[in-house]
């Protein structure tokens, strides 16, 4: 009896405060005006259940609950900055997952390969070749053990306002080192902005000549911010770094058979960001004709990365999507257009090495068709990232 009294009370508290309140000052709130009946995370989960869901199978119900908790991150050292901070980050708990890879070759692909001799590769299978990895000593990203969510301290400057590291979903550096960087080489990051894997690729201290470009001019300012805050100035005013903001998809006629290396990291639905930030989200509802044109974007963008390269120059294709269209289905659809429209002849490269040497730090798709993917898992949140290596044979 005394709650529904004190409950009567406050009922007349706040009508009573209301009615004080001038009706100038009173607002109803119009919900088709202030906010959208479905966030656009809301319309992005409900589309990942209904294409991921017979996707993935029973992979996707632990995937679905990564994506929506905290994902890891992984700190890329930078060679340039003065101090030494690995001792740092050690002393931390984390580790570098490059140098403690489990470089134990898998029985099945001894099997398949045979004996293969250096720098020869060898076919695997119709479509497939097997080529060995020699990983770059230079590159350096250092990670959280395996269910340890802790997070990296903020990178502090050196006396020339380098800072020590960049923090970046770990399984961004897989793309850089399935690239196989080696000294001389020629590299195109296609689409490099905001410069994560830019960056990685100059840690390897190998490059010859490296050109970076994304379409969009602001984006192509923030990559500058980047390289900015991580590399000295006298590398960047090198001729051997280009900076440019051209269409991507145009690069086929910019420069052709030029580079010994691209990476075609694709503009994509970006899945953990699609269902934790409305903020920049392509599933607003202004941006469905975008959402639904990416697959062409992205099959151009490889496309034209395909042709930059050299005979015999090999390309690597990513996304951070879950999406097979996005994924497996632009890489065949690109590899078709090279050949019925250029003459170019194109092998896909098996990853599989290299995902055997990371499967201690990343979960992995078992068995994909084409290209490799990592997965989120709770226990190693990173991911999602899908890859696929092309060796331009004309």
């Amino acid at each position: 009896m005394a709650l529904l009294m004190d409950s009567r009370l406050l009922l007349r508290k706040i009508k009573d405060l209301r009615n004080l309140t001038p009706k100038r000052y009173r607002v109803k709130e119009k919900w088709a005006t202030t906010r959208a009946k479905y966030p656009s995370t809301t319309l992005a989960l409900r589309h990942f259940d209904s294409t991921y869901d017979s996707q993935l199978g029973k992979l996707w119900p632990s995937v679905r609950v990564a994506l929506l908790s905290e994902r890891k991150y992984g700190a890329l050292l930078n060679n340039f900055f003065q101090h030494a901070c690995l001792e740092d980050l050690e002393s931390q708990g984390c580790h570098d997952f490059i140098r403690d890879a489990d470089n134990e070759v898998q029985p099945s692909l001894e099997q398949e390969s045979g004996v293969v001799a250096e720098k020869e590769s060898v076919c695997v299978s119709d479509n497939q070749l097997l080529s060995p990895l020699q990983l770059s000593p230079n590159i350096k990203c250092l990670v959280f053990p395996r269910g340890n969510i802790s997070r990296f301290k903020p990178a502090r400057p050196d006396k020339f306002g380098l800072l020590g590291y960049y923090l970046m979903d770990a399984a961004s550096v897989l793309p850089c080192l399935a690239l196989n960087i080696q000294e001389g080489h020629n590299v195109l990051d296609l689409c490099a902005a905001p410069g994560g894997k830019s960056l990685a690729l100059l840690q390897t201290l190998s490059l010859g000549f490296m050109c970076m470009n994304d379409s969009s001019v602001s984006r192509t300012m923030r990559l500058k911010r980047v390289l900015k805050s991580y590399v000295p100035k006298e590398r960047l005013s090198d001729e051997k770094l280009r900076v440019t903001s051209f269409d991507g998809t145009m690069w086929g006629e910019i420069e052709r058979n030029t580079f010994d290396r691209v990476l075609v990291d694709v503009p994509c639905t970006t899945d953990r960001h699609s269902v934790m930030e409305d903020d920049n989200n392509i599933f607003k509802k202004n941006r469905v004709g975008e959402r639904r044109r990416l697959p062409q974007l992205q099959t151009e963008l490889l496309l034209a990365g395909i042709l930059a390269a050299c005979p015999g120059g090999e390309i690597v294709y990513s996304t951070c999507t879950l999406s097979q269209l996005q994924n497996q289905s632009v890489v065949e659809q690109a590899v078709h257009l090279a050949h019925e429209n250029h003459g170019i002849q194109l092998q896909v490269v098996d990853l599989r090495p290299l995902t055997h040497m990371f499967r201690k730090t990343f979960h992995f798709v078992p068995d994909l068709p084409l290209g490799e993917m990592v997965i989120p898992h709770l226990a190693a949140n990173f991911g999602p990232i899908y890859m696929c290596k092309l060796w331009r044979l004309t």
